[in-house]
């Protein structure tokens, strides 16, 4: 699906999942290597930053809480008076931006964006900005873990433990070529665009390095939690195996003793007398209150 936009002197063409027949007439319209518009067809599965004559292509993968797959890719093809975004499904930041950028069209507001590259340095910041949004999302989910965990919840949150675990690492994942990529644009778009857009490329990196330190804090958070969990497990564990084996050295003796008197011999001692069964018994009880009483005086209880 093929959506153009335009403010100004420059047009802003979005594709979800493109075909052939929409990519081949803006490779004519706008100059575009027939190397670059073949590979707006297909996902790539690195990230890239390249330019050949006036046009630079960038290819970053940015991660997603509630899409299909962990991460969605994002081809930007930068003009001097265009640029063109290709994805596979539909990313919510995109749509946001688009009705901003349509309403801003509508209104008259010029704004900022006096070529491609400012265009594509402010789409990349609500980019970053929104996974920022998510991240928070994630801290909340975290919050709610550590709730539970010192509600009693300890075994259950390992599983969304090592779920969240998963999402702050698919994050971390996708958003680690960036700081290579955007570093490489820095020369490639100044000599495209002149010296003052690096200012707008070390903005987009900015807000790039502030999602980094916020997952950073995130995963400090999440291995606090993880020991903090696995500790009173940990703990708990240790409770029911002391509460056990005090049971079967409360119990053994008693075991034995009923054991002895069971015994098929011509002789047993008390077996016999009158209340024999009585003296027995209150001798077995009499040893489990010991026991009991000197397990609470060694506050093994």
């Amino acid at each position: 699906m093929l959506t153009r936009y335009t403010r100004s002197n420059v047009a802003w063409i979005d594709l979800v999942a493109p075909t052939p027949g929409e990519v081949r007439p803006l490779m004519h319209e706008f100059g575009i290597d027939p190397l670059f518009a073949e590979e707006l067809l297909l996902p790539s599965f690195k990230p890239k930053v390249e330019r050949r004559g006036d046009i630079i292509y960038v290819i970053l993968h940015f991660p997603t809480l509630g899409g299909h797959r962990p991460e969605q890719e994002i081809d930007f093809v930068i003009g001097k008076n265009f640029l063109i975004t290709t994805h596979y499904e539909n990313i919510d930041p995109l749509h946001s931006f688009a009705q901003v950028f349509e309403v801003d069209s509508v209104l008259g507001r010029e704004g900022a964006a006096s070529h491609g590259g400012h265009l594509f340095a402010f789409m990349a910041q609500n980019l970053y900005r929104a996974l920022g949004l998510e991240c928070e999302a994630v801290g909340r989910h975290l919050k709610e873990i550590e709730e539970r965990i010192f509600n009693g919840d300890e075994k259950k949150m390992v599983v969304e433990l090592s779920q969240a675990g998963r999402t702050i690492h698919d994050f971390r994942q996708a958003l680690a070529p960036h700081q290579e990529m955007l570093s490489s644009l820095e020369p490639v778009a100044t000599r495209l665009f002149g010296a003052e857009f690096s200012y707008h490329v070390r903005t987009v990196f900015g807000a790039w390095e502030r999602v980094e330190h916020t997952l950073a804090r995130l995963r400090d958070s999440l291995k606090e939690l993880r020991e903090t969990n696995n500790s009173l497990l940990s703990t708990k564990q240790n409770e029911i195996m002391k509460t056990l084996t005090i049971m079967a050295f409360v119990t053994f003796p008693l075991t034995l003793i009923s054991s002895v008197f069971g015994m098929n011999t011509r002789y047993l001692p008390i077996v016999g007398y009158p209340g024999d069964f009585w003296i027995v018994t209150g001798l077995m009880l009499t040893l489990a209150v010991s026991f009991f009483i000197f397990f609470k005086h060694k506050k093994w209880l």
